[in-house]
């Protein structure tokens, strides 16, 4: 499987022999990577019947499961990292998802696309509808997206629930890193991926 520039970018931030959990794991390619590259062990959790066959075809350990019925199989601090790419936006209570990550892992990573972006800035004030684009490309009555977010939001929501960020990056629609989107990130990063942990 090959691995996007994004999901690269996470598998530096685990440290090798982790133990991980993949919160919407899609195809299992992030955590296949880290199990040949990194040595770790762990589980995804996708609600998908196709990305669940194809998890078991790359020798990934998979649950299939919704994540808006919670992490409560999982004792407390059962892993080291706790990951969740492209799916904050699209679960029902992001906080408090947010709040089991941590609860079962050391650490979190997210990733989501930046609301904020100028592009959907721009969308909106010139068309007055919501943005459509390459990481939100879906139109708002069809969307898996139920709760966008932009990057201010987020830290936000961090710092109020006690969280504390430990590395912040963001990347273009190409999931590629820009001196822009480091300058600028609420305006100019597309999608935002984020680790943190417990203050």
């Amino acid at each position: 499987m090959s691995l996007r520039p994004d999901l690269s970018i996470i598998s530096k931030w685990i440290k090798p022999g982790s133990r991980v959990l993949d919160l919407g794991c899609g195809d299992g390619a992030l955590l296949a990577h880290l199990q040949a590259d990194r040595n770790v062990t762990g589980y995804g959790l996708e609600i998908d019947n196709n990305n669940v066959r194809q998890c078991i075809s790359a020798g990934v350990n998979v649950i299939q499961t919704d994540l808006d019925a919670g992490l409560s199989d999982f004792y407390a601090e059962s892993f080291d990292y706790v990951i969740m790419t492209q799916t904050l936006q699209a679960v029902n209570y992001p906080d408090k998802l947010l709040e089991e990550m941590l609860r079962v892992g050391r650490e979190g990573i997210v990733t989501f696309p930046n609301f904020a972006h100028w592009k959907n800035r721009l969308q909106v004030a010139a068309s007055g509808r919501m943005p459509m684009s390459h990481t939100l490309p879906n139109p708002w009555y069809s969307t898996p997206n139920i709760h966008l977010c932009t990057v201010n939001d987020f830290e936000t929501l961090c710092r109020d629930r006690g969280i504390r960020i430990l590395q912040r990056t963001m990347v273009n629609y190409a999931h590629r890193r820009s001196m822009g989107d480091h300058l600028l990130p609420n305006l100019l990063g597309r999608i935002a991926l984020y680790r943190f942990a417990r203050s």
